[in-house]
């Protein structure tokens, strides 16, 4: 069966991460799950058997239980007097279930170790799903979503690309490589494209960022084009990809969110459509191969993309997608990334616009999706959900006990690893079949 370990870990990610110079700190609980697969079906007893370990457990803990971690279901204080307990509740309904678990003390100074969500809090969670499949929207889809996306694309076909591109050095070998600056509707695109130093047409792949503002990894694209790849990596921001601020502020997720056509969100997604036109026009692409991924808000961008523009894309390949489900917190789940306030009508209405559930109906490439239990920053119950509206086979690939990855990357690792799979069978000719 399968246990949760506690891992600390430093973050490269865009939404936080542990503070260097923590020691390990030593796991206290052990959670087995009563499925090993963290999956259930409504009318089965969703649960944990909890035991002390790998070290002896020095505190009293409570938990509490929540759907789609919003919703109080039950809570309870552990008893491990004889060396074991459960938590468990009744699945009656499809929900994420998440659980956190906390240490109490009547000392008002004392100092918790210990978790599992990868972060230095003292905090224990674990996850699980009940007929996730049957998830449904909790908000109404825009009834003009699709029109006001048509008519942005076509006035952005009306700005020519006027591509520039620069040689940048690599030492990785066999590679040309470049930066790039597109015109798009508003701002201009950057980033870094990649190929075979040799003649050719290539199978592609656009490369979307995770938050936060920073420069790009040019010696990760430089190798990625090393395995036969085309590959465009975009920046989130209009700004060079080697610049590690372009002074873009922290909190640009929130610039403009009141009105749809002044979101940070709204040219985003527009540099990416654009990326992809520039895509097009190469005579180095195979014609027939565009493969879109990235984590987190990469995740967030790709599936849009990839509703922006079904009828050219082959694959997403996307890990704990953010952006899902951004009304969430009006009925009754938790929302997550980009965090924008429930309590403001305005901003609740604009973010349906930029919601990856809303641009699920128009995706016809296959998806796979790295799902983490017990996400607070990309909430599964919201990717379960755009997963669900997606007319194309999908993969969900359960991680039961991740955090966001950049809090526990060793738990999310299987999702990059799949990604690689898929990817070597693309680039040598195959095709990706969702497995599940």
């Amino acid at each position: 069966m399968k246990r949760l370990v506690f891992l600390l870990s430093i973050s490269s990610g865009g939404f936080g991460h542990v503070p260097i110079g923590f020691a390990p700190i030593a796991q206290q609980l052990t959670f087995t799950p009563f499925h090993s697969n963290g999956i259930y079906g409504v009318g089965e007893t969703v649960g944990w058997t909890v035991t002390p370990g790998p070290v002896p457990s020095t505190y009293q803990y409570k938990w509490t239980i929540r759907r789609n971690n919003a919703v109080v279901l039950k809570e309870g204080k552990l008893n491990l007097s004889s060396g074991r307990d459960t938590i468990q509740v009744a699945g009656d309904q499809p929900e994420m279930i998440y659980v956190a678990i906390e240490p109490y003390s009547d000392v008002a100074d004392a100092h918790f170790d210990g978790g599992n969500t990868g972060r230095d809090t003292g905090l224990y969670a674990v996850g699980a799903a009940v007929a996730p499949t049957k998830l449904e929207v909790s908000t109404p889809r825009p009834p003009d979503f699709d029109a006001f996306w048509d008519a942005k694309l076509a006035a952005q076909t009306r700005i020519p690309i006027e591509a520039v591109l620069t040689p940048v050095d690599t030492d990785v070998p066999g590679v040309d490589m470049n930066t790039f600056q597109l015109d798009a509707l508003g701002s201009k695109v950057h980033g870094y494209l990649a190929k075979p130093a040799r003649e050719g047409r290539f199978p592609a792949v656009i490369q979307l960022q995770y938050a936060g503002v920073y420069a790009l990894n040019a010696g990760a694209v430089a190798r990625r084009a090393s395995e036969g790849w085309l590959i465009m990596d975009i920046d989130s921001h209009d700004k060079l990809p080697s610049d590690p601020s372009g002074g873009i502020p922290r909190g640009y997720q929130a610039i403009g969110n009141t009105d749809r056509e002044t979101s940070y969100f709204l040219k985003m997604y527009l540099r990416d459509s654009r990326a992809l036109d520039y895509l097009l026009t190469r005579p180095d692409w195979d014609g027939k191969t565009i493969v879109l991924m990235g984590g987190s808000m990469g995740g967030q961008q790709s599936l849009a993309l990839a509703g922006l523009r079904p009828e050219r894309i082959t694959a997403v390949l996307v890990c704990v997608p953010a952006g899902a489900d951004s009304n969430a917190d009006l009925h009754g789940r938790k929302a997550g990334y980009p965090n924008w306030p429930s309590g403001n009508p305005d901003v609740m209405k604009t973010a349906l616009y930029f919601d990856t559930v809303n641009f699920a109906p128009r995706i016809t490439a296959p998806v796979m999706a790295g799902i983490g239990f017990i996400d607070t920053t990309s909430p599964p119950a919201g990717i379960w959900t755009m997963l669900n509206l997606v007319h194309a086979p999908v993969e969900a690939l359960p991680m039961i006990d991740s955090e966001h990855d950049n809090y526990t990357p060793e738990k999310a690792r299987p999702c990059t690893t799949r990604s690689v799979e898929i990817l070597d069978t693309i680039v040598h000719g195959g095709t990706f079949v969702p497995s599940r």
